[in-house]
């Protein structure tokens, strides 16, 4: 099992970074809160990394805090959520918006992750219940700086890809991208923005 990652940051193309660790480079996935903090392209980055292995090949998944870590564990033991819908999950929503959608009981909000249906939400609220409490990181640090490699892609093409990846359609990834003013904007903050816009914050309603 591969716990930790440690060495030069070599390349971002949202949501997988590469990391080099003993003169070989890893492809890692991370959450839009983990790429929002990470160090510029040659500077060194730790992160707490989760190994993945299926029929079909083998996937990293890693994360600037370990508490997060723990968290997407947490998410992964979720009847119906794989790995990669636990990306989303906290691609879309922090730790402490999670923990809030399970306490409310707020399907709605959930549900507009992609991949996430009112049959996995409402599994959701009722595996997490009593796990979430001790595991819910604290609030991502600043981005240490960096943007993406040169290149032909630009930030907007970037953020749109990264959509995709996590789970919207093209069309659907295009056109929450394009709706931020992203003049002079870093991918990471377009991403962002158009998941704040596709999941607003709600006041919790209760009954």
């Amino acid at each position: 099992m591969i716990g930790r990652l440690r060495g030069p940051l070599i390349e971002k193309h949202p949501p997988t970074v590469v990391v080099e660790a003993g003169g070989v480079g890893y492809e890692v996935d991370v959450p839009l809160s983990t790429l929002e903090g990470l160090p510029g392209i040659g500077d060194e980055v730790v992160l707490h990394t989760h190994l993945s292995i299926r029929e079909d090949g083998q996937s990293l998944f890693g994360f600037l805090q370990r508490a997060e870590r723990d968290l997407f564990r947490v998410l992964i033991r979720v009847s119906g959520v794989g790995p990669r819908l636990a990306l989303a999950l906290l691609s879309g929503l922090s730790g402490a918006e999670l923990l809030r959608c399970v306490r409310d009981e707020d399907i709605t909000t959930m549900t507009r992750i992609p991949g996430v249906g009112r049959k996995t939400a409402q599994r959701l609220v009722v595996e997490l219940r009593d796990r979430l409490d001790g595991v819910v990181p604290a609030a991502p640090q600043e981005t240490a700086g960096g943007g993406l490699p040169g290149g032909e892609s630009t930030p907007l093409a970037e953020a749109i890809e990264a959509l995709t990846a996590l789970g919207y359609k093209p069309q659907e990834a295009a056109r929450m991208a394009q709706a931020v003013d992203g003049e002079g904007l870093t991918c990471e903050i377009i991403i962002r923005r158009a998941l704040q816009q596709a999941i607003p914050q709600r006041s919790p309603v209760r009954g």
